[in-house]
């Protein structure tokens, strides 16, 4: 009776085990979705493309003049004279030296051409040969040219009217559409492959201050400054970078970006960067980590000038933390927001100090020639470690043998370590062979800027702070801020 039981129940399971299997797979999606396809692709339309785009498309080489005499590796050298590998020419000074290859594209009759920054950037002399069979190349000048976007324009001054390409608008390209992408991969002038829009709006701050169009048709080193067209012939993108970790991730600045910079860049020669006067420094991963910051670690301010930071009440060794909602990750991605908002506009800072988030409205101004940029912080970057001889005799002043002697800043100290008058906190001055401080990694010059969250504006304030047990001290040293936890008995 029991056998036949459990054969009943098995049963039943089988039953609904398969029951229920056959309900899953009748509630499967059967209907494809509805598409509004448009008309079919011509089987002639890349063919037509590469004959309408490839004659508005140039080739791009630069070279470097070498300045002196130039290093050799010595090892090198040898193995060229005792075992026979040929001996290569030594650059001579005065005659270009080829540096490298890339693509542009003509927007204007009178020679205007589009290209990368980094096509031309330390050229020293820029060559354009409009047709891969041409022999007679032109030299070309350096209109205008921006770091940040990757973009620069070059002039020639050619013989006749040249073919323009059309720019059309990035803003209307779809992910799906066709796209084509011209250019001089590893030099085999005007080239062509098709693809795909892959995705729009790729932030990639490492590379662009715009967000980027991704393709899928291939982009090669050479390709740079080429256009990628769509399928009606329209330039919608400058083809820019790939990522090197696949195959088929390519990336292009939008075209509606491009056209907004090109009159600046044609008037200027360069794009108005923003500034407010400061010097970033980085925020070590241990600083991070001792304040419960994430990856967007922001950016600490090193150093002051008197401008827009200044003015609106930003301190020295304030970590700034977002601009106008967005979240920063380091010192760099600190530089570039700043660099990117319109001088003459407000912007919001959110900044963290002492462990207290204050809001700051900022005008931005535009920043400094470099020139006149070097000379604004020229100061601030001759610190100097104090001389031996003069430094304090061991005096350890704080308890719990740490080790360490804790001063207030003094005009001496300010001078040799290049710290403002606006900076309150005290600094270490001495530290013991052997000590604990010693071992942790704690440097004489080392500005203290919290003791288990507090904020020591004197010597004295900064030794009450230590405490049995596990402490944790912030520093500010060098070009960024570190903390350091550590264990007192």
């Amino acid at each position: 009776m029991k056998k036949l039981t459990l054969a009943i129940v098995l049963l039943t399971s089988a039953f609904a085990f398969f029951q229920n299997n056959s309900v899953t797979a009748q509630s499967f999606q059967k209907t494809p979705p509805a598409l509004k396809l448009g008309e079919p692709l011509p089987a002639n339309l890349f063919v037509e493309l590469a004959k309408a785009i490839n004659p508005s498309v140039v080739n791009i080489s630069t070279s470097v003049i070498p300045r002196g005499r130039q290093y050799r590796d010595p090892m090198q050298e040898m193995l060229e004279q005792f075992y026979g590998i040929p001996q290569r020419p030594e650059p001579q000074a005065g005659k270009p030296q080829r540096m490298g290859l890339g693509t542009g594209f003509i927007i204007r009759e009178d020679g205007l051409i589009v290209t990368n920054n980094h096509v031309i950037e330390n050229a020293d002399v820029i060559e354009v040969q409009l047709t891969e069979n041409d022999e007679k190349t032109y030299k070309a000048e350096v209109i205008g040219r921006d770091s940040r976007s990757d973009i620069a324009l070059i002039k020639i001054k050619p013989d006749s009217k040249l073919t323009v390409a059309a720019m059309g608008t990035s803003d209307d390209a779809q992910i799906g559409e066709w796209v084509a992408a011209f250019g001089n991969p590893f030099g085999h002038g005007h080239s062509m492959t098709k693809g795909i829009i892959s995705s729009k709006g790729r932030s990639i701050n490492e590379i662009n201050k715009f967000p980027l169009i991704q393709t899928d048709a291939s982009i090669n080193p050479g390709n740079s400054g080429g256009p990628l067209v769509n399928s009606k012939g329209f330039v919608i993108g400058v083809n820019s970078a790939i990522d090197a970790r696949a195959q088929g991730i390519g990336f292009a600045i939008p075209i509606d970006e491009v056209k907004k910079i090109i009159p600046m860049l044609e008037k200027n020669g360069s794009l108005s960067k923003g500034y407010i006067g400061i010097q970033p420094g980085e925020l070590d991963y241990r600083a991070a980590l001792a304040m419960g910051m994430d990856e967007y670690r922001g950016g600490a301010i090193l150093a002051l000038g008197n401008g827009p930071a200044k003015k609106a009440g930003m301190k020295v060794y304030d970590i700034i933390t977002e601009i106008n909602g967005k979240k920063l990750h380091d010192a760099q991605d600190l530089m570039n927001t700043i660099s990117d908002l319109e001088p003459g506009k407000k912007a919001k800072f959110k900044v963290l100090r002492n462990d207290k988030t204050l809001d700051f409205n900022v005008t931005i101004d535009e920043r400094p020639d470099q020139k006149k940029l070097s000379s604004l912080w020229q100061n601030t970057e001759n610190a100097k470690e104090p001389d031996e001889e003069k430094k304090p005799s061991s005096n350890a002043n704080t308890p719990y043998n740490f080790g360490i002697k804790i001063s207030n800043l003094t005009e001496g100290l300010r001078q040799d370590y290049n710290i403002e008058q606006s900076v309150k906190n005290p600094m270490i001055t001495w530290i013991d062979r052997g000590s604990i401080a010693s071992t942790i990694g704690l440097r004489v010059g080392d500005v203290i800027l919290g003791i288990n969250k507090v904020e020591p504006s004197s010597a004295e304030q900064a030794i009450k702070a230590l405490k049995k047990g596990t402490n944790t001290i912030r520093v500010a040293r060098g070009r960024g801020i570190t903390a350091i936890t550590f264990d007192l008995k």
